[in-house]
């Protein structure tokens, strides 16, 4: 979470497709040159003309005899066998920017998939933020949601508690008579805004506890507030 909120630059270690260094992605052994298709001459697709009347209609297809590449390899590359690819890891650092959202895009140009052409650009790479979990906070946009169990006492009393945030400890107020799943909200306590100046809440969730074994003397004390309880005088 606190690398939301200053924004933070990660080590991304990735396997993929990256153009064979050896062909430089031709596929071909250095020193050596492919066969251009003579069918096609090198196109890797065939056209023909046809027509109807006045009317001349043009036809493109793949070429059957290079099967659309224009060439053949005969010395294939050592090293990717004539395919021009090989699968390597690479290591990237990728900046994480400040109020980064939930399932955000980041891409990165030029470290996707070769091209097929080996002139050609690599396409780019997504990643896709995923905030780690934290025990802490559950984060709802930029806001965060924070757990809080107080017993019976301290719901009807109310009292001061000390709640951790991203920015460090602040205490808060419990009010007396709180109701079992009640909130507060703490302002601007939560996530920086993705592209704004201003930042989320923190929702404190109460839970009120009641107690399953009770000692004699807290079952006693008990039965004497049901007493008054009983009597007192509703207005």
């Amino acid at each position: 979470m606190e690398k939301i909120v200053s924004g933070s630059e990660e080590q991304v270690t990735l396997s993929h497709m990256h153009a064979c260094p050896r062909c430089k992605g031709k596929g071909n052994e250095p020193g050596t040159q492919p066969r251009i298709c003579t069918v096609c001459n090198g196109s890797g697709h065939i056209t023909s003309v046809r027509r109807e009347g006045n009317i001349s209609m043009q036809e493109i297809r793949t070429c059957p005899e290079c099967l659309g590449k224009g060439r053949f390899i005969d010395t294939p590359c050592s090293k990717c066998g004539g395919s021009g690819q090989i699968d390597f890891p690479e290591s990237l650092k990728i900046k994480i920017p400040v109020g980064a959202e939930e399932g955000m895009a980041l891409r990165i140009p030029g470290h996707g998939k070769p091209s097929a052409d080996p002139n050609g650009i690599s396409g780019d790479l997504l990643v896709i933020v995923r905030t780690a979990y934290d025990p802490r906070f559950e984060r709802s946009g930029a806001d965060l949601w924070h757990n809080v169990y107080i017993n019976v006492p301290e719901a009807v009393l109310g009292k001061e508690i000390e709640v951790e945030t991203l920015n460090g400890k602040v205490n808060v107020t419990i009010p007396p008579g709180t109701q079992n799943n009640s909130i507060l909200r703490l302002n601007k306590k939560g996530l920086p805004v993705f592209g704004g100046d201003t930042f989320g809440d923190l929702y404190l969730r109460l839970f009120v506890h009641i107690p399953q074994h009770l000692s004699d003397k807290e079952r006693e004390l008990y039965k004497q507030l049901d007493i008054l309880s009983k009597t007192k005088t509703t207005y």
